[in-house]
């Protein structure tokens, strides 16, 4: 597989040193990316960083993921608008022991393979080296012109809040952890998001000033939603990989929720599927896109990659519960984190428990908790057959509502007509 071409029609090819392509076919090469850790759980920013290193491994090289403990400490500036909260050791090896165990499920660690992956940390090497020896044997390579000349840094310091000493440092000592890998592990090549380049670049000016060495880079393109703003952002915040932070469920929301547009790439740059079915589904989802079948794919790969089959087939039924009619056992089953991530969207009514210990009939019951405006309309529906409860129409005017009936003894799912549903909870 030529990797350079099968990220280019994926759309995951931005900037690219010269030569890259070639060294990628001449021989097994070992390439690395650098994750933040700022929180002990990556997002789905993250997933594409993650995919060159998949890609990448599929194509036969050997991946390195750095996991920056000692840069973590300092704080990229790139394109950041004021500086960032430092975080403390502990901290940082926290967040970093989260990344990697989310790492092993994507890359193949199996060291018994040439191309196996590696976890690298650069707090490693850096927290022998003293301040003397870096900026006596490192900072000389590179000029403050040369530095100062990027664009991440130059936005900064046209701003109000100008750079740190600390912050412009980060170029230097993200540069020598490309320095440090081609010499402790013979690793050419380094990839990132667009935002990296002027790092990366740094990278291999000192790979090749104070090694002698060639070193290599590309990058791919910032992830953007087709109407400006940013992606992988919900009204709740980031979508994380972590099922603890974001629910396998929110996660294929997030996916299906995906606009025309923006589905067309994110199937290219997100899934592995090739580029014949791709375009076929493409031009299928062109021809009716009421069907949403291109959302469908598209949640479905991310979300088996992600978390696996089985959370996806969850998540599917959960979607599809307030839509169908055959979902009173699955309504039964769900767990209370579940059922109120399902329910997420759906108005909730506070009832006193009391109510329901000694039992109330349904009309009192629908009119009393202003699922329906009077006892009359509550009749005229019932008699009409527009009432469910927990996805099982109520036949008659005779029905108690109490406590056997909650979900999780606490919840009750009322439907009024066709698509309006209330929560019941008992307080």
């Amino acid at each position: 597989m030529n990797l350079i071409e099968e990220l280019r029609w994926r759309g995951m090819l931005q900037d690219i040193m010269p030569g890259t392509e070639e060294q990628l076919q001449k021989e097994m090469t070992t390439a690395y990316v650098g994750f933040d850790p700022t929180a002990d759980s990556l997002h789905i920013g993250s997933l594409v960083p993650i995919l060159l290193l998949v890609h990448l491994q599929r194509a036969g090289h050997k991946p390195l993921a750095l996991v920056g403990g000692a840069t973590g400490m300092v704080g990229d500036p790139s394109f950041k608008a004021e500086e960032r909260k430092m975080l403390d050791l502990d901290t940082l090896q926290h967040n970093q022991r989260g990344i990697k165990a989310q790492l092993e499920k994507y890359l193949d660690f199996d060291p018994a393979k040439p191309n196996a992956a590696e976890m690298v940390n650069n707090y490693d090497w850096f927290k022998d080296i003293s301040f003397l020896h870096f900026i006596r044997d490192v900072g000389k390579h590179i000029t403050v012109n040369y530095m100062m000349a990027k664009d991440s840094v130059k936005k900064r310091l046209e701003g109000d809040s100008g750079m740190s000493f600390t912050e412009f440092s980060y170029q230097l000592i993200q540069g020598y952890d490309f320095y440090h890998l081609y010499t402790a592990k013979n690793c050419k090549l380094q990839m990132g998001g667009s935002d990296q380049w002027g790092n990366i670049v740094t990278g291999t000016e000192l790979v090749r000033r104070m090694a002698g060495g060639e070193a290599f880079a590309f990058t791919c393109p910032l992830v953007k939603k087709a109407d400006g703003t940013k992606f992988g952002k919900t009204e709740s915040g980031n979508v994380w990989l972590d099922p603890k932070r974001t629910s396998p469920y929110l996660f294929y929301q997030f996916w299906i929720k995906t606009t025309d547009e923006d589905a067309e790439n994110y199937i290219r740059m997100f899934t592995f599927l090739d580029q014949p079915t791709v375009d076929t589904l493409i031009a299928e989802h062109r021809q009716n896109p009421g069907m949403r079948q291109l959302q469908k794919r598209l949640a479905r790969e991310v979300t088996i990659f992600v978390h696996g089959e089985k959370e996806y087939e969850f998540a599917v039924q959960a979607s599809e519960m307030l839509f169908r009619n055959d979902t009173a056992a699955i309504l039964q089953s769900l767990t209370e984190e579940q059922l109120l991530e399902v329910m997420s969207g759906v108005p909730q009514v506070d009832v006193a428990r009391t109510e329901l210990e000694t039992g109330k009939d349904i009309i009192s019951f629908l009119a009393d908790a202003k699922i329906l405006p009077s006892k009359g309309e509550a009749r005229k529906m019932l008699q009409n057959g527009g009432i469910s409860i927990n996805k099982t129409k109520v036949e008659g005017m005779d029905l108690v509502v109490n406590a056997s009936l909650l979900l999780r003894d606490q919840y009750l799912l009322v439907q009024k007509g066709r698509n309006n549903y209330f929560l019941v909870k008992a307080v």
